[in-house]
């Protein structure tokens, strides 16, 4: 779900870290905790893909609470992360103190030409303020043959992860007139058309599926309210009125046992600099 926030009101802004870091990071300990792990399955995949290995320099951007970088270091890679929240990048330090955790722009990456040979935005680079200079970014910043992948949402048809995206639209502001909703860049030419316009060379694309499994409801609401879009919802409309809209969505997806398991799927495609 990180990054979603940026697509429904802060697209007109040269800058979103200000407005993202606090979103973001107003329950980055449930983020860390909860939902940040749903997407383990696709870092473990992309890794495999790009051939990861110890020793090489990996940066994620829009790093979060940096559960991808500690998985790349896990590899031995050696890891660098940007995000906008300050307490996600608290608990990113924390997990791993030897990585290289900033606060900054997408847009602006404070970090050398030719550093990387791995880049990856997990639902990052296309809520930016401006994609393509972000994009453009990861690209200055990997060396030249080095891989640069962005993930994005999968197709929305028939995906059970939409319809809780789907429930928090109406207790949002009205986006921007021609602002991209978060599927944006799911389709297979719309993705590839935006790697090339930030001049990369599209390699390899591929979908992870990676559900959201909760172990119970309080779990989830938990998971759920600590996105920086429930936290902008919260904002506009009321906690109250956040609850209701979530538990509503989430009640098709309690199974037996009292888990929670609801379908998502992510598309990345791997990118040679």
């Amino acid at each position: 779900m990180r990054g979603i926030l940026r697509c429904m009101g802060t697209q007109g802004s040269a800058t979103t870290s200000a407005v993202n870091g606090r979103l973001w990071g107003s329950a980055a300990a449930d983020w860390a905790e909860i939902q940040e792990k749903t997407c383990l399955p696709v870092y473990r995949a992309t890794f495999d893909r790009v051939g990861l290995m110890a020793g090489a320099k990996y940066l994620d951007v829009g790093c979060g609470a940096g559960l991808a970088a500690h998985t790349a270091a896990e590899r031995g890679a050696v890891v660098s992360g940007l995000d906008a929240a300050e307490k996600l990048l608290e608990i990113a330090r924390a997990r791993l103190p030897e990585g290289d955790f900033r606060v900054g722009e997408l847009e602006k990456l404070p970090f050398e030409d030719d550093t990387f040979e791995v880049v990856t935005g997990f639902n990052s680079f296309q809520y930016a303020a401006h994609p393509g200079a972000a994009l453009m970014e990861a690209k200055r910043v990997a060396k030249p043959g080095g891989r640069v992948v962005v993930m994005t949402w999968g197709e929305p048809e028939g995906m059970e992860a939409a319809s809780l995206l789907a429930a928090l639209r109406p207790l949002l502001p009205q986006p921007p007139p021609g602002a991209p909703g978060p599927f944006a860049l799911s389709n297979e030419a719309a993705l590839r058309s935006f790697a090339e316009a930030a001049g990369l060379e599209p390699l390899e694309m591929f979908d992870v599926d990676s559900p959201w499994v909760y172990e119970g409801f309080a779990t989830a609401m938990r998971g759920l309210r600590s996105s920086g879009v429930a936290a902008r919802a919260i904002e506009h409309s009321s906690v109250e009125a956040v609850d209701a809209a979530q538990e509503k969505a989430l009640a098709p997806f309690r199974r037996e046992d009292g888990r929670y398991v609801v379908g998502a799927w992510f598309r990345c495609l791997v990118t040679r600099a």
